[in-house]
C-alpha cells in the first residue's frame, strides 16, 4: 500500500508539479493577501451611471369647489336650551356660531348658505342632532339669525364641510 500512494505521488508531480509538494507558509500567507486584496476592490466598485438622465418629479394641483356635504333643512336651537351641556362638553350659547349634526366629527367647521338668499354662516359642530325627522343640521341662534329669519324657523340649506 505505501509502494502505492508513493507511485501515486510521483505520477501526479510529474503531471502537476505543483502538487507533488506541500504548501509552505509563505504561500499560503500570498495566496490569502490577495483574497483579500481582491474582495476590498470588488466592495470598492460602484454601478455605472447613465448620462444625460434626470429624474423629474411633476405635482399637480387640482384645486375644486368644496363638494356639497348635504342639502336639506336647518332649524334652530329654542331658547330652552341655552347654557346646557352639548355632546362635545362645552355649553350652548345663542350668541355663539355652533351647530348640532348627527355625523359629522365634533369640533369640525362647515359652511352653511341659504339657498334662497345665498347668505353663509360658518359654524363649529359641537353637538348632536337634530333629533326631528327631515332635518339635518340644528343652528345656534345667532348662526341661524345670520343667514335667514328666526321667525321662520326653518330653512333650506346646503352645508358644505371646510378644512
Amino acid at each position: 500500500m505505501l509502494f502505492l500512494s508513493k507511485t501515486l505521488n510521483n505520477r501526479l508531480g510529474q503531471i502537476a508539479p505543483w502538487r507533488s509538494r506541500a504548501p509552505s507558509g509563505h504561500n499560503v500567507l500570498i495566496a490569502c493577501a490577495m483574497f483579500i486584496l481582491l474582495l476590498a476592490l470588488t466592495g470598492c466598485s460602484s454601478l455605472p451611471q447613465e448620462e444625460g438622465k434626470v429624474e423629474e418629479e411633476v405635482v399637480l394641483v387640482v384645486e375644486e369647489a368644496p363638494a356639497i356635504f348635504e342639502s336639506g333643512l336647518a332649524s334652530f336651537y329654542g331658547d330652552r336650551h341655552h347654557n346646557q351641556k352639548t355632546a362635545s362638553g362645552e355649553r350652548y350659547r345663542h350668541e355663539l356660531k355652533t351647530a348640532a349634526h348627527r355625523t359629522l366629527p365634533l369640533g369640525s367647521y362647515v359652511k352653511v348658505t341659504n339657498q334662497k338668499t345665498g347668505q353663509s354662516v360658518v359654524v363649529k359642530i359641537n353637538d348632536r342632532g337634530p333629533f326631528v325627522r327631515g332635518r339635518i343640521i340644528d343652528l345656534s341662534k345667532s348662526a341661524f339669525a345670520e343667514i335667514g329669519n328666526t321667525a321662520s324657523g326653518l330653512l333650506h340649506v346646503d352645508v358644505q364641510v371646510i378644512d
